[in-house]
């Protein structure tokens, strides 16, 4: 049995040739970006092509570039005895309260993550270059807007959360994710049930007998092979943001990335990866595992299938590291730090709140009258009866 994932409309396609790897290169100056009108910081103009100056409106249009994007081979790239490295940023911020370390030019500012203040700790080390980028769509106006409706649904929440919105506190920010592709060939055995019906004699509850059908199922011992390209199964690089928020916060859009250039970085931050491509490729596994599982059961067939054992072996596997946009609001309430977050190109928001117990308590109240009220004019209906 042979299939795709995601399912494309032909043949499954031959792996990209592995990236030349660099040699090995010191610490490199972040570019800089200045404003040929004013001198001001120019940024990336979220949903558009072009860089521009946030004070006197100069417009720059990004060069294009005829560069694919391409995928390392895994094989390959763990016997390098020197991986190919990128600095992203001039400084790398740590947050003390959370541990997030993000590489930005500035050198003091809140935590993205958990809205602590932070100050340059750590020395700007390199790690391994992305090879691709979602540019940035939603901009911070079209974030705000989608948070305030957010906060429009959350019923219960504190006055604080609607200060969430505000400009002050949104900041856009690329996460880091890996893909891995690869071909699978998987070995399995297991059993396969079929259904057949008896009839069988029973006492009802008045002492009569009577018959009925009941399903039984026959089980046969099964095994057979199964086989299936996956095509960028996508991991979270960083463990500071749990993976069922980012899930949530999908469908990601991988096909949108385009081959890094460092332009679409200018004026977001940069969260580093803490997950390195062994660990992501494990976990990978553990996802393409579930995939695979699903396939064996329908090579089995039958009316029920229970997989007992898979062998599965990987080939040309290949990954590559792709930064992905998000706004991030962060806020403390209560001593506790709370994010909403705006994936920055769909727009789905996916947040977390506190619950303000004196809104619940005034709601009860209000219920309890209400409850009062209505049974207080039921009684006075019933009494003029």
């Amino acid at each position: 049995m042979s299939d795709q994932y995601p399912p494309p409309p032909g043949p499954a396609p031959a792996p990209a040739a592995p990236a030349p790897a660099p040699a090995p290169t010191g610490p490199r100056t972040p570019l800089q970006y200045p404003c040929a009108s004013c001198g001001a910081r120019v940024e990336f103009a979220p949903g558009t092509t072009t860089l521009q100056c946030p004070y006197c409106g100069f417009v720059q249009q990004i060069a294009a570039v005829d560069t694919e994007i391409t995928e390392r081979d895994f094989a390959a790239y763990a016997a390098l005895p020197d991986k190919p490295r990128l600095r992203l940023g001039e400084h790398v911020v740590q947050c003390r309260q959370c541990g997030a370390q993000t590489q930005s030019d500035d050198l003091s500012g809140a935590c993205s993550f958990c809205g602590a203040p932070v100050v340059v700790e750590v020395s700007a080390d390199e790690q391994i270059a992305p090879e691709g980028v979602v540019p940035f769509a939603v901009d911070q106006r079209a974030a705000q807007e989608a948070v305030r409706t957010w906060i429009g649904s959350r019923w219960f929440a504190p006055n604080r959360l609607k200060q969430v919105g505000g400009s002050e506190s949104m900041k856009g920010t690329y996460l880091p994710f890996w893909t891995f592709d690869a071909h699978t060939e998987s070995d399995y055995q297991g059993r396969r049930g079929e259904h057949y019906w008896v009839q069988e004699t029973y006492t009802d509850d008045e002492g009569r007998t009577q018959t009925r059908q009941v399903q039984r199922t026959a089980w046969y011992p099964a095994s057979g092979h199964v086989a299936r390209f996956f095509d960028d199964v996508l991991v979270p690089g960083s463990s500071h943001l749990p993976a069922g928020r980012l899930e949530a916060m999908g469908p990601w859009a991988t096909e949108e990335a385009k081959a890094y250039q460092p332009d679409y970085l200018s004026g977001f931050r940069t969260l580093r990866y803490d997950i390195e491509p062994e660990s992501g490729l494990e976990s990978a596994k553990h996802q393409m595992a579930g995939v695979i599982e699903h396939d064996c059961r329908d090579d089995i067939g039958g009316d029920e299938q229970v997989v007992t054992d898979v062998r599965t072996a990987y080939a040309e596997v290949m990954f590559k590291l792709l930064l992905m946009p998000v706004w991030i609001a962060a806020y403390l309430y209560g001593g506790k730090s709370f994010q909403v977050l705006v994936n920055a190109h769909t727009g789905q928001v996916v947040g977390e709140r506190p619950y303000s117990w004196v809104k619940i308590f005034f709601a009860v109240l209000a219920g309890l009258v209400v409850a009062g009220i209505a049974v207080a004019i039921w009684a006075a209906t019933r009494r003029h009866r």
